[in-house]
């Protein structure tokens, strides 16, 4: 704009100069008036002609200057994109290797988990050995049956005295009556144990039909009867989830920590933890619900619970990783 004034008053100027010169003059004088408007004039002139040099250069120091800041902001987007570039390439790398190190923890957790269950069977196993092998080296007392008491004595039969003839037939037509079979040996209370996997399942379909009173006795008897099986530790889950679908949640918590801290090798360990989360997050336990989560993602980082622990904690508007202590 500056520019554009500049020349429009050159040009007026220009042409109040050919108009001044063009005009008629007498030969023999000029007057005094038009001589001081051609001085004038020609001040004007010079004025604008410096005005413009002026604006030609700084014109040209400000182009100068627009362009060597188009340039360092061109090399400063370099070096940005360069940067991050470089940090996308670290934290790919990074994420790798938390990835990894995270599949080798799980792992080791669950190699840890298992061996846990195994040792506790074994235990198990050699405490019922170590009961046999009493029991074996007891014998019962003569004139007792196995598992009679002194006060109650078996009665012995006897047979009733033959004679005469009769005697002779009756040992001639004798047959040996067959052993009785073993007492049934049965826990305690009188009540023999159910099938391990038949009632188990059962529990699972009266579960799948939601006949829950149903299942829920199926599932005890099976951590009742056999509390060492790995069953007993999915029954423990259903039973967790029958509560949490009762919306009794601290019952559904109770449930999952037997699962977590008894069985914590079993498959359905990653489920109980992140439902034991949202019944923690359904009782307004905020906290203790995302740090519930933030673990079973840390233990089991590539199950599907994870996944759904992440989503629950990105509506949460949180992540899975707490923020760091500043």
């Amino acid at each position: 704009m500056q520019r554009r004034t500049a020349r429009n008053r050159i040009v007026w100027a220009a042409a109040l100069a050919v108009v001044l010169f063009a005009v008629p003059r007498p030969a023999h004088a000029v007057s005094k008036e038009i001589i001081e408007l051609q001085t004038q004039v020609q001040q004007l002139l010079d004025m604008v002609q410096r005005l413009q040099t002026t604006l030609d250069t700084r014109f040209g120091g400000i182009q100068t200057q627009v362009q060597q800041t188009a340039e360092l902001t061109t090399q400063m987007s370099t070096s940005i994109n360069a940067l991050q570039q470089k940090i996308n390439t670290q934290s790919d790398a990074n994420g790798s290797k938390i990835d990894a190190v995270s599949g080798q923890v799980q792992s080791l957790n669950d190699s840890v988990d298992e061996l846990k269950t195994r040792i506790a069977k074994l235990n198990k196993a050699m405490q019922d050995l170590q009961t046999q092998v009493q029991s074996a080296q007891q014998p019962p007392a003569a004139g007792m049956m196995p598992g009679a008491t002194p006060s109650e004595p078996v009665a012995q039969p006897t047979a009733p005295p033959a004679t005469g003839k009769n005697s002779a037939k009756n040992a001639a037509g004798k047959k040996t009556s067959p052993p009785q079979a073993a007492p049934q040996v049965v826990p305690e209370g009188g009540q023999a144990a159910p099938p391990l996997k038949e009632t188990f399942q059962a529990g699972v379909r009266d579960y799948n039909a939601a006949r829950y009173a149903l299942a829920t006795g199926e599932f005890q008897d099976v951590v009742h009867y056999y509390p060492m099986d790995d069953l007993a530790g999915s029954a423990q889950y259903y039973l967790g989830e029958i509560a949490y679908q009762k919306q009794s949640y601290q019952e559904a918590i109770s449930a999952y920590n037997a699962v977590l801290e008894g069985f914590s090798g079993n498959k359905m360990a990653p489920a109980a933890q992140l439902h034991k989360g949202l019944a923690l997050l359904a009782l307004n336990k905020h906290d203790a619900g995302v740090r519930e989560l933030r673990t079973l993602i840390q233990r089991y980082p590539q199950a599907p619970e994870a996944t759904r622990a992440r989503t629950k904690l990105a509506t949460l508007g949180t992540t899975a990783k707490p923020s760091a202590a500043r």
